[in-house]
């Protein structure tokens, strides 16, 4: 137990470390009746990396020693103290491995059980669920875990691995070949060449030579589905708006499935700082808010599927199928599509060539190593290019934010703009565009074209693209109503005519967030008219539930 503070007040319980704390008698005596009592002997392993839907583990004597591989030690719990992270929640494999240290007695709790409590002891719940996040974060920071990453910032498909793991809080070890002194004994010691970078070893049994994320999903439990149930809703999209109602719909006891391409948190999940979200003085990372709304509806029980996306709906008749390719299929009587949107590529000679080496659509830590203290260029006046810009600025180079218009009044938020006029090395250029990109085997020049048509080439080496978005509808092929630009119409955004020629077959209208279809839902940036903040995709997605209830009542 840690001793109190000798400042503490009299009769207050001492502070306790909420990554790994020790429980209290009582706390052990409610959790007593739902666990068995299990000794292990010294050394004796308790799970392996990769083992699924593992127990928790509450050490009474002797201790339990997690390890990330054989001998890296994470950290040790002693009496008192108990096992498990995120993953009891997603049951997904485990990232590291347990044995016993010395003689143990343990308390062994179900995974199921640990769901449960989370859901109904509310003291518990706290406990565990701020244990679970803050321990997956050491990982993180601390690299360990059961995936190795062997890969190059000259390599584009190496940036998208490490985006992949940070944004689904997938542990990983780094090897930068950028930085290794003898490059090739490295790829020698893993038996690849430098042509198959980027290299994965999943679990140090499995090597993956250039592997897609749906690859990775797999080999790391990330996309598994059930396709023998027929669920009460399925939510196409992970991003605020689809977290939202996961939230809502599973803590209101639907059975929910929840469909994402890439990974939790849509384009808010790729934001550097989130500063007008309510809630959040100080701000919040889209990643932190994603992997926080996630925890919340594993905790409800809904079920998270990533590297799955949507080619195809079938949408005529009800339970509908979501066809994701490969042969998988996903069954629901109700649906809610949260796709929400991309950035728009503009149309610049040689962009694909440089994308992932130089042009980049998100800016996160990552990236930001990315740049060290280069100048960098951000194409955009909307709020996620502002909060890029003063991210980025916190490094030592120039940040030039690219404007066609005449200034960023109409497409950002006024604290913003102040933020931008305050720091000393952003410089906001209006009226110009990028035209030309230019470089070897990664951006090492770029041309703009400025007031009255100059063109300039100048040498930047990142450019950050966040211009305008394009809705992700391409899959449903007219399977329900879009707008001109393709964006969902819903509820009274619906006309008439457009209901006949999708046969339309209620008495009653579309409800608010209803499509042209009964029962298929569209919230957040992707449905037509919507506010495009995340503070009302998260109202959509919530109160879209209520709707949910309303037609399965029907």
């Amino acid at each position: 137990m840690t001793e109190p503070s000798p400042n503490a007040t009299p009769g207050a319980e001492p502070l306790r470390d909420p990554t790994f704390p020790t429980l209290t008698p009582a706390q052990i005596a409610r959790i007593s009746p739902f666990a068995r009592e299990r000794r292990a002997a010294d050394n004796e392993s308790l799970w392996e990396q990769g083992d699924r839907d593992r127990p928790l583990f509450v050490v009474i004597e002797g201790g339990i020693e997690i390890h990330s591989g054989s001998s890296r030690i994470v950290t040790v719990h002693e009496p008192g103290g108990f096992s498990g992270d995120i993953d009891m929640l997603s049951r997904r494999p485990a990232v590291v491995g347990a044995r016993a240290r010395g003689p143990t007695r343990l308390l062994e709790l179900s995974g199921e059980r640990v769901r449960s409590l989370v859901q109904t002891d509310a003291e518990l719940s706290e406990i565990f669920l701020r244990a679970f996040i803050l321990r997956r974060g050491i990982l993180m920071a601390q690299s360990q875990g059961s995936a190795i990453l062997v890969g190059s910032r000259h390599c584009a498909s190496t940036l998208g691995i490490q985006e992949f793991f940070s944004r689904n809080s997938v542990p990983y070890t780094y090897i930068d070949l950028d930085h290794e002194a003898d490059v090739q004994a490295t790829l020698d010691g893993f038996g690849v060449g430098l042509e198959d970078i980027p290299v994965v070893i999943c679990r140090r049994t499995r090597t993956f030579k250039k592997p897609t994320i749906e690859q990775l999903a797999e080999c790391f439990g990330l996309n598994r589905i059930n396709e023998d149930v027929v669920r009460d809703l399925v939510v196409i999209g992970a991003g605020p708006a689809g977290l939202a109602a996961a939230v809502y719909a599973a803590s209101e006891g639907l059975d929910v499935q929840v469909l994402e391409a890439s990974a939790p948190g849509g384009q808010a999940g790729s934001s550097s700082r989130i500063e007008n979200y309510l809630g959040f003085p100080m701000g919040i990372s889209g990643r932190d808010l994603a992997s926080s709304a996630l925890v919340q509806a594993e905790k409800f029980g809904a079920e998270l599927a990533v590297a799955r996306t949507a080619i195809r709906f079938s949408c005529e008749r009800r339970p509908y199928v979501v066809d994701l390719g490969g042969g998988a299929l996903v069954k629901a009587f109700t649906a809610i599509i949260a796709t929400g949107v991309q950035y728009r590529k503009p149309a610049i000679p040689d962009l694909a060539r440089f994308e992932g080496v130089g042009v980049y659509y998100g800016a996160t830590q990552i990236e930001a190593n990315y740049c060290e203290d280069d100048d960098v260029i951000i194409v955009g006046g909307g709020n996620s290019a502002g909060q890029a810009a003063v991210f980025l600025s916190q490094g030592r180079g120039k940040v030039h934010v690219i404007v066609r218009g005449e200034g960023l009044a109409r497409s950002m938020s006024r604290y913003l703009i102040r933020r931008i006029e305050e720091i000393p090395n952003i410089t906001v250029r209006t009226r110009t565009e990028v035209v030309g990109l230019e470089g070897g085997n990664r951006l090492e020049r770029v041309t703009l074209k400025g007031p009255g048509g100059a063109l300039t080439t100048e040498p930047f080496r990142h450019v950050f693209l966040m211009t305008g978005a394009v809705p992700n509808t391409s899959w449903l092929s007219g399977c329900i109503a879009l707008d001109e630009k393709g964006f969902i119409k819903t509820g009274q955004d619906l006309a008439a005519a457009e209901l006949d020629a999708g046969g339309w077959p209620l008495a009653r209208p579309p409800l608010l967030f209803e499509t042209s279809r009964p029962g298929i839902f569209a919230v957040g940036d992707v449905r037509a008219n919507s506010v495009k903040r995340v503070a009302a995709a998260v109202g959509e997605g919530s109160v879209c539930v209520q709707l949910v209830h309303k037609l399965l009542a029907e």
